[in-house]
């Protein structure tokens, strides 16, 4: 067995010839350099595990559930604006006032003197001290009995009925108003099915079936197709569209929930896959023309018939992370230049779209220049072994920067077009919901009810959106007349 060179004495290194040396010397580069390679591999190894223990939802696009216990320190990326907190001057308020016509009013005699003991039950008073008691009156369920009169013609003999109305169809059912207010706790409130039952039961002391809950949710969902198809509608007109989408479980497997909303829109599908062809069957993004908003989600840029904008939310996330992690000085200036443009957006004059040429060149400058700095710190990464396949392995400091740099008209869309927002919050709102849903129930038992809940939340949030009370929205459509939205937002 031929020994290591590692294991030849010096001694016998004397002995060997020119040859044998050589071979020696390079079989030892050999080892050094996968010796070398292998310390390098583990390295990264060791910093992309650091870097997994150091993110949390302060510096990344984690959950705030995922913390645990252990919160971290928050620390803002807002700035301290100069007005004091609470109400500021001019605020009305909404302090409970007293109303001038109350409903009941209960006199509270007095009928002695309580210093003298004198009767003063035929006083007159000199006048009243008011106070008034906001309060609910007793409620229980109310049973109306419809009956149709049944009759024998004299003329020809026929038995001849009454009609009831329309909505009348069964012996026995439950009404429209209870009906909304079931689907109303269940689909807005987020209440199990069970718990609705007995939140019921506890108000009106009746305690339905859950059958009553499914049945009124599945007739709204069947009764708001034309408000679900005008919301599609003026979507696709509207100049600005938020996009967003997170995991949804259904029937035990990872789903995936999608949003499209606007200040006044909402629109919610539920889809097995995440990327381009739950993007396509949703219907939106294929022919969108306006300015998508969305994150750096690779299957939204694949559509090119619209702008995109890119948050910058999930920006300043990452650039703190690289500030705390990697101490790299680019991303605290980037965090600041970013944040410089958005106050710069905030205070632009009334009617102003865009900011000045030579502001937006100021921008830009500094934008270039601490891109090239970054770079400098992250030079791109040795070429891998020609063996190796797949992408080259990089650092997370030169992944933000390549895309900070492909992207630059997309990051700073914001600072160029002022109907574009500086985050994609609206549509993280939108979603947030649903993960609620999703925390209090655990998932879907069935596709069909995912899909139900996502079209009555659409509906519901375009209704809240345009300042409809909820219950009188779930009402309009058992009624067959669900609010359609009737302007682009």
């Amino acid at each position: 067995m031929t020994a290591s060179p590692v294991d030849i004495e010096r001694s016998q290194l004397e002995e060997l010839d020119k040859e044998s040396l050589i071979v020696i010397i390079l079989t030892l580069q050999e080892q050094l350099r996968q010796l070398r390679q292998q310390v390098e591999e583990q390295a990264a190894e060791i910093q992309s595990l650091r870097d997994q223990l150091a993110k949390n939802s302060q510096n990344s696009g984690k959950p705030p559930s995922s913390d645990g216990l252990k919160k971290p320190r928050r620390s803002s990326l807002r700035r301290k604006g100069s007005r004091p907190t609470g109400g500021q001057a001019g605020h009305a308020g909404h302090t409970l006032a007293m109303v001038a016509e109350p409903n009941v009013v209960e006199v509270h005699e007095v009928r002695a003197c309580p210093h003298c003991a004198k009767d003063l039950a035929l006083v007159a008073p000199c006048e009243h001290e008011r106070r008034q008691v906001f309060d609910i009156p007793p409620v229980q369920l109310t049973v109306t009995e419809h009956q149709a009169e049944v009759k024998i013609c004299p003329g020809c003999g026929e038995r001849v009925k009454g009609d009831f109305p329309a909505s009348v169809n069964q012996p026995v059912q439950y009404g429209p108003r209870i009906k909304a207010q079931a689907s109303y706790l269940n689909t807005y409130q987020l209440i199990p099915l069970a718990r609705t039952c007995e939140l019921l039961d506890d108000f009106y002391n009746h305690k339905p079936a859950e059958a009553l809950v499914l049945n009124a949710n599945d007739a709204v969902s069947a009764e708001i197709e034309p408000s679900l198809e005008a919301v599609q509608r003026q979507l696709l007109a509207t100049d600005v569209v938020h996009f967003d989408e997170s995991g949804l479980r259904v029937e035990g497997q990872l789903n995936w929930l999608h949003v499209a909303s606007t200040a006044t829109l909402t629109y919610y599908i539920v889809h097995p896959k995440r990327g381009q062809q739950a993007m396509d069957d949703m219907g939106i993004l294929p022919k969108f023309r306006g300015r998508a908003v969305h994150d750096h989600w690779h299957s939204y840029l694949t559509y090119d018939g619209c702008l995109h904008a890119l948050c910058n939310a999930h920006h300043l996330r990452e650039l703190q992370f690289i500030a705390e992690q990697y101490k790299q000085a680019w991303a605290e200036k980037m965090i600041q230049l970013l944040l410089d443009i958005k106050a710069e957006v905030d205070t632009s004059a009334p009617g102003q779209m865009s900011l000045a040429s030579d502001r937006l060149i100021h921008f830009e400058q500094r934008y270039d220049g601490l891109i090239a700095q970054g770079l400098q710190l992250n030079p791109p990464p040795a070429q891998p072994p020609p063996k190796k396949r797949g992408r080259k392995k990089q650092s997370p400091p030169k992944n933000l920067l390549d895309r900070l740099q492909r992207h630059k008209p997309q990051v700073l869309a914001f600072m160029y077009d002022f109907r574009v927002p500086f985050d994609n919050n609206l549509a993280e709102r939108d979603v947030r919901m649903i993960k609620i849903k999703q925390k209090i129930s655990g998932a879907f038992r069935t596709r069909s009810g995912a899909e139900t809940f996502c079209a009555l939340r659409s509906y519901i949030s375009t209704s809240r959106k345009h300042g409809i009370n909820v219950i009188d929205a779930i009402q309009q459509a058992l009624a067959g007349q669900p609010f359609v939205p009737e302007r682009v937002a």
